[in-house]
């Protein structure tokens, strides 16, 4: 299924290219608005053509295949890399760490307790 969407996706891709470059641009008729005529340049276009009607279809055909194969890539169960499945992982809280009472290290001999004196060589 997913392949042949991709086929139908590159397929309006190239028709969706090749249907907007057959189109004449809206200052195509520029040259004409110099000799007078510019109602015709910047008028209303009339009727929308076939080439203005296909470019529609196979603008809405395009990007539904590209929301159809972007949610099929986000929901994937395997992974075309390493072939490994997407299995859900069961995450675990790490158990409370007991309190251990330690008791108040002692002193060492000739410390006052308080912060260590450091003194530099002159």
């Amino acid at each position: 299924m997913q392949v042949m969407v991709t086929v139908l996706h590159v397929v309006a891709c190239v028709i969706l290219i090749l249907v907007v470059l057959l189109q004449a641009g809206k200052g195509a008729n520029m040259g004409a608005a110099f000799g007078g005529s510019s109602q015709t340049v910047f008028g209303s276009t009339g009727a929308g053509t076939f080439l203005g009607k296909m470019t529609t279809v196979i603008a809405v055909l395009f990007m539904l295949t590209s929301f159809f194969l972007s949610y099929t890539a986000s929901h994937r169960e395997k992974s075309l890399l390493d072939g490994s499945s997407r299995l859900p992982v069961e995450r675990t809280l790490p158990k409370p760490a007991q309190k251990q009472t330690l008791p108040p290290a002692a002193p060492a001999a000739g410390e006052t307790g308080g912060a260590p004196s450091r003194t530099l060589p002159k």
